[in-house]
């Protein structure tokens, strides 16, 4: 019984070119990871270079305050509770 040597090359051939297919595979996935994770990392750099919001002043805060005490006396009027 003989064994073509053809079969032996067209096997190692076969084999060598579906590794090649799984590394250029995981290749490609790992770049699109890396990708990704430079995106989060972009984006988190971003958002966190952008001041907080700043205090509201005092004045508005006074107003604010004014608002509030209107509303209440408004709901115990609604409720009809004496001030």
């Amino acid at each position: 019984m003989t064994v073509d040597p053809n079969l032996y090359i067209a096997l190692s051939v076969s084999g060598l070119a579906g590794l090649a297919m799984v590394t250029a595979a995981g290749l490609s996935g790992w770049r699109g990871w890396l990708a990704l994770k430079r995106q989060e990392l972009v984006e988190h750099r971003a958002s966190a270079s952008q001041p907080e919001p700043a205090m509201p002043s005092a004045a508005s805060r006074i107003e604010i305050a004014d608002l509030k005490e209107r509303i209440r006396k408004l709901e115990a009027i609604a409720a009809g509770v004496d001030l």
